[in-house]
């Protein structure tokens, strides 16, 4: 069958009247960004080619004062009104929700950490970073440089996007404070300026830390896979494809594609 004349199977619902409400409480829009480098795939269960491609997120675990976005309630009702693949996938994972960190720099620089090696590995690395530099801001990182962070584990090469994020943030050369009020590709664009962070990170900066409602990172390997599974019964999805599947989420992408990810692995992961 000709692949743009595929539907998937047991999607979209028809929405109630009109389109979904947008109006409630939603975390403000986040920043742009250059084009996008080809970073490319996060490698949920798939191996990817590109530095940045192989970014895995580390394991959950406890984040102090964790809260639900404000948009989670309503986006998940929405999502099964209009998604019959979404209504029965949501109930099924209970109060489970996306955690932001809060610390951008934390968020990024185990980012970082999680290119191209195993959740596992990431996990140890991170922690040996952690003993080396406790307060885990940017001036410790600085003083530590790069000898001492490649000691904790970590490549050359990411030691030094380290220095590189960690400079960025000393130096004032990233709008922290000004991203909540910036749209997704404005913060995406300021965020790949920095080495080691292309576009995919920088989205899962957008969904993990800022908590955006409606990002669709299509350059990862886990939602095109989940799709895949969910929607074409295992059959190769394509991006344009995968992008039709996401139009019916609009504008709670971010959640459908965290949902997603729980359908390859229950287990909720957090940067």
């Amino acid at each position: 069958m000709n692949a743009a004349a595929r539907k998937p199977a047991n999607a979209a619902v028809p929405a109630a009247a009109g389109r979904p409400k947008t109006s409630g409480p939603r975390p403000a829009k986040a920043g742009a960004s250059e084009a996008p480098l080809s970073d490319g795939k996060a490698t949920r269960n798939a191996k990817a080619v590109l530095p940045e491609a192989d970014a895995v997120p580390l394991p959950v675990e406890t984040v102090i004062d964790a809260v639900r976005p404000a948009y989670w309630d309503e986006a998940c009702a929405d999502l099964m009104k209009r998604d019959r693949i979404l209504r029965k996938m949501i109930p099924s994972y209970g109060p489970a929700h996306l955690v932001s960190r809060g610390d951008p720099f934390v968020t990024l620089a185990r980012a970082v950490v999680g290119q191209q090696i195993s959740v596992k590995a990431a996990q140890s690395v991170w922690e040996r970073l952690h003993a080396a530099c406790p307060k885990l801001t940017p001036a410790q990182f600085l003083r530590a440089g790069t000898e001492k962070l490649a000691g904790c584990g970590l490549s050359k090469r990411k030691a030094e996007y380290m220095i590189d994020l960690a400079d960025h943030f000393k130096a004032g050369r990233v709008h922290v404070a000004e991203w909540a009020q910036m749209d997704d590709e404005a913060v995406i664009a300021e965020l790949t300026q920095i080495r080691g962070i292309g576009r995919w990170t920088a989205e899962m900066f957008l969904m993990f830390n800022l908590m955006r409602p409606n990002v669709l990172p299509l350059d990862d390997i886990g939602l095109i896979n989940a799709i895949s599974a969910n929607y074409f019964s295992g059959e190769p999805v394509t991006r344009s494809e995968a992008r039709e599947v996401a139009a019916n989420w609009e504008p709670w992408r971010t959640v459908a594609t965290w949902y997603m990810w729980r359908s390859l692995d229950p287990l909720p992961v957090t940067y």
